[in-house]
């Protein structure tokens, strides 16, 4: 289960995904699949979220990595690789990117 603190070490991934309402479940299924199924299960993972907004035209989704190569080694697997193929095809876009957690805040 992944925990946000100013002393993680490993890998944060945010990737936003841009989606239509109409598409925005179909989306969400295949991602909840790869993470049940796939993603998961790679060698470093740690946890992860899976986020919709209110007008459903973005999806955002949260992982947490022991070590950068371990998210790269996962997305480039052949399972991956054919799964981001088939959810990029429903998305007008997603994009991946890579975060240090410079700060928590909390009660």
């Amino acid at each position: 289960m992944p925990q946000i603190m100013s002393d993680f070490t490993g890998q944060t991934v945010i990737t936003t995904f841009e989606v239509t309402p109409g598409s925005a479940h179909d989306v969400l299924d295949l991602l909840t699949a790869a993470w049940e199924e796939v993603i998961s299960q790679q060698p470093g993972c740690i946890g992860g979220a899976i986020h919709l907004n209110d007008a459903q035209t973005r999806i955002a989704t949260y992982s947490q990595w022991n070590q950068r190569g371990d998210y790269q080694a996962m997305l480039r697997s052949t399972e991956m690789r054919r799964r981001n193929r088939e959810i990029h095809d429903m998305c007008k876009s997603f994009e991946p990117v890579m975060y240090e957690v410079q700060a928590v805040f909390g009660r």
